[in-house]
């Protein structure tokens, strides 16, 4: 039995995906056009902060959560309409997470490059 390794995963993820920059990211946020979704653990955003504006929705939840035929379906969380832009703390969940959406059938799905470890050298504003 061969496994697939997880750096495989990230790098096949890499490859299907939209890839941004945290400028292209704040632009979005500016403009209104995007759902900003932090899918780190609870305990990361307690210890490291949060990024203001950014909906959080664990990692483990982000499929049912936005599946409308699951029961954990968060109803007018988001605003479906537009891009979906995702980051964990360094980029691989967000990758294969962005995957995971487009397989579900979103079409304007992202992740931010270099995670919240980006985020923090950038104009986004940490609470």
């Amino acid at each position: 039995m061969k496994i697939t390794s997880s750096k495989e995963l990230v790098n096949k993820a890499l490859n299907e995906i939209k890839t941004i920059s945290t400028d292209e990211a704040y632009s979005m946020v500016e403009k209104g056009s995007t759902n900003l979704i932090d899918i780190r653990d609870i305990r990361e955003l307690q210890n490291e902060g949060k990024v203001e504006g950014a909906v959080h929705i664990p990692r483990g939840m982000l499929e049912f959560w936005l599946d409308p035929e699951s029961a954990y379906f968060k109803e007018g969380k988001l605003d479906l309409n537009k891009e979906i832009v995702l980051f964990c703390a360094g980029g691989l969940r967000s990758a294969l997470a962005a995957k995971s959406l487009k397989d579900m059938g979103f079409e304007k799905v992202s992740h931010i490059d270099g995670g919240f470890g980006s985020i923090k050298q950038s104009k986004f504003k940490i609470v």
